[in-house]
């Protein structure tokens, strides 16, 4: 491999792929978020950050925010957000024949089939105290042979209210059993697949890329800028939230009360090229190893994309531009969403196969959303006056230049 190349074109080393691995493996569905914020990133921006650095917590969410210059509020501020919550399936009801009815969240019904998961449950006798049970499997119809036709062909589909946790119970009092398990309505359960490299070079594949993938880039920035000494103009906030895929809910709370200047949600995205049967929607050709992506449109600030876009391109970092309609679908809406005035825009890396058991991702994607948000940083802290840059900066489409065709660069055949 050349020494020439940046660090965003090397496959990336395996001590920052073993904690992407834990980032992404860490059991934190929707509100039990903690495991990943407290478990691995804690630890991980502890080993790193220099002493002044401060770690914001939360008494409603298991969010928290690294902190470069806490109680700076007369620097300017942006905040980086990854959030920490996962989809979750959980628990409905208790059936007779010990069959465990659950909710499919924001699953497809069909993508659960035959998956193992984890069932993450409370002791009713301890409150706090949570077990964690193995070995189950998501079923729906048990065979084919007890499927309707239309199933068997395809014609009809799964709904979500056929779907259960199969503890494989048997014998007598089924029921009970499951009810000694002190197993409840409303207990979490999460897909049991790790990432792992998968067949072509620089993929992996497995659970909850989204959106451990976020988190792992903003811890990773934040890593990157303490090595390069800090910055001095823009106090910095790596923020992991919570609650964002029942409403980002999570995110809208840090931007209240640390109160950005600019913001930027740090989120999974799609590989529209790959994915399958929506040729006729003409999707924007996001794709896989071809860059991190960049919101345009909704509320995205040009001026917050322009640094972004400017950085990428000064150091050749690729990065496709993405386009948004009335709302981002990220937690780069959270300044909008808490009333906060601040510039904002969302990046992230195109995926295959989003909520399900195999969101497959390309490292040099990760890698170059690392880089040219650290660089995008790097370029903030160097501008002469931060205070006026983004009130003063907005583009003016009544100063745009007449533009004329120009041509077709085509030879022609006929010239003579």
């Amino acid at each position: 491999m050349s020494t020439t190349q940046a660090p965003w074109q090397h496959s990336m080393p395996d001590a920052q792929f073993s904690l992407m691995r834990d980032i992404l493996a860490a059991p934190s569905p929707v509100g039990l978020e903690a495991a990943m914020t407290y478990g691995v990133l804690k630890p991980h921006f502890e080993s790193f950050a220099p002493k002044d650095w401060q770690l914001h917590q939360f008494k409603g969410n298991a969010g928290v925010v690294l902190d470069t210059h806490p109680g700076r509020d007369d620097m300017f501020k942006l905040m980086l957000i990854g959030h920490a919550d996962k989809i979750r399936m959980q628990v409905r009801s208790i059936g007779e024949d010990g069959k465990i009815w659950i909710n499919t969240d924001s699953f497809l019904p069909s993508v659960l089939i035959g998956h193992e998961v984890k069932l993450f449950s409370e002791d009713p006798d301890a409150p706090g105290d949570y077990r964690c049970l193995e070995g189950g499997t998501v079923e729906a119809l048990g065979a084919i042979h007890f499927s309707a036709p239309a199933q068997r062909s395809g014609e009809k589909g799964i709904k979500k209210e056929q779907i259960y946790l199969d503890l494989q119970i048997h014998g007598e009092n089924k029921k009970q059993q499951v009810e000694n398990l002190g197993v409840r309505p409303g207990d979490s359960i999460i897909f049991d697949r790790p990432i792992r490299e998968g067949f072509s070079p620089d993929t992996f594949y497995g659970a909850y890329l989204d959106n451990g993938l976020g988190c792992f880039a903003t811890a990773e920035i934040a890593r990157l800028i303490a090595e390069a000494g800090g910055t001095d103009q823009v106090r910095v906030m790596f923020a992991v939230a919570s609650y964002e895929e029942i409403g980002r809910f999570g995110s809208r709370v840090l931007a209240g009360e640390l109160k950005p200047d600019a913001l930027i949600g740090v989120d999974v995205n799609h590989d529209y090229v790959a994915a399958p049967g929506i040729g006729d929607k003409r999707m924007q050709p996001l794709e896989m190893g071809k860059g991190f992506t960049m919101s345009v449109g909704s509320i995205a600030s040009e001026q917050l994309n322009r640094v972004i876009a400017q950085a990428a391109q000064a150091h050749e970092i690729p990065f496709q531009r993405d386009i948004v309609g009335v709302d981002t679908g990220t937690d780069g809406m959270a300044g909008v969403l808490a009333s906060v005035d601040c510039a904002a825009t969302s990046i992230g890396f195109p995926i295959r196969n989003m909520h399900t058991i195999s969101e497959t991702g390309n490292t040099r994607d990760v890698m170059a959303a690392i880089h040219g948000l650290t660089q995008a940083i790097q370029s903030l802290d160097k501008m002469p006056d931060l205070a006026r840059e983004f009130l003063d900066n907005h583009p003016r489409l009544d100063h745009a230049r007449p533009l004329a065709h120009q041509g077709s660069d085509k030879p022609d055949d006929d010239a003579s």
